[in-house]
Formats: structure tokens, sequence, C-alpha cells
């Protein structure tokens, strides 16, 4: 297991929580979103519609070295613990209600959530999970549901 970690940084808050990949269970997906954040992003995170407590984030097209479709499916679930990150790629026209294509990152704050989706239960690849400051962070994530989108960095703690 690599040492290899993220930080998710709430920018204006300067709440920071670490998160440790899951590098034995995802190594395809934790490499891919290596090397996407040798720099970090910053993205202006929402809060999910179906899934229950989680924030999205996307990859900037800047940041998009690698075919998503080449990913395999890895340690997949639709019933994340709290603190855990998901990838899942959104092909053009994947659904009827967002014909657009969409790289997410996203990551479940509290109990109860799930990948539910518009059309239904929807695998997805976790790659990672918060193991430092989640509360902190939670707190964060919550506030986006009252006061809508915040910036978020996501890059590699160094």
């Amino acid at each position: 297991m690599s040492d290899k970690k993220f930080y998710l940084k709430f920018v204006d808050a300067d709440v920071q929580g670490i998160i440790s990949l899951y590098w034995d269970n995802a190594p395809k997906t934790c490499e891919a979103l290596w090397n996407a954040l040798a720099t970090p992003i910053q993205w202006r995170a929402t809060h999910a519609m179906f899934s229950g407590p989680e924030i999205m984030m996307g990859l900037p097209e800047t940041h998009r070295n690698f075919d998503p479709t080449a990913l395999p499916a890895e340690n997949q679930t639709v019933l994340p613990e709290a603190g855990e990150l998901l990838w899942f790629y959104q092909p053009k026209n994947f659904f009827k209600i967002d014909p657009s294509e969409f790289w997410e990152i996203g990551m479940f704050y509290g109990v109860g959530g799930r990948t539910f989706g518009p059309t239904g239960w929807i695998p997805c690849t976790y790659f990672g999970k918060m193991t430092q400051n989640l509360d902190a962070v939670a707190e964060q994530c919550r506030l986006i549901r009252i006061e809508g989108a915040k910036t978020v960095e996501l890059g590699r703690l160094v």
C-alpha cells in the first residue's frame, strides 16, 4: 500500500481534510487520479440531489490526462461510508435529463449515502476515504445545502 494521499480543502473557510487512497482496492483509479492531480484543482463543489450527504466536484479539462473509459470497475459499491470518495465518469448522452459529459469526484460526508440517481442505482468506484478532520469538513459540506456552491481544492498531500 502506498502512503500517497490527497487533501481536500474548503478554500474560503480554510478547512482541510486528509484522504487516504485505496491503492490496494482501486489501483488503476488511484494512479489515474494521482497523475491527473499533479497540480491541485479548484472547483465549485455542489451538493448532490439524489444520493444524500454527498458533495460533487468535476475534474477540469486541464487535468483530464487519461481515458476514463479505460478505467476498470474497481472497489465499487452503491452504499458508501462517511468520508469515502468516488470516481464516476458520465459520457455524453448517458442520462436523458443531462446529456453533458461529466468527470465526477464525489465525497460522502455522512451516513445514509447511496449512489442513486435519476435512472436508479449507479455503482461507482471508491478510491479513498477522508481519514483526518472529517467532522470539520462535513460541517462545510452541510453548509453547501444552505449557502450554495463552495470552492474546494483537491490535490496531492506533500
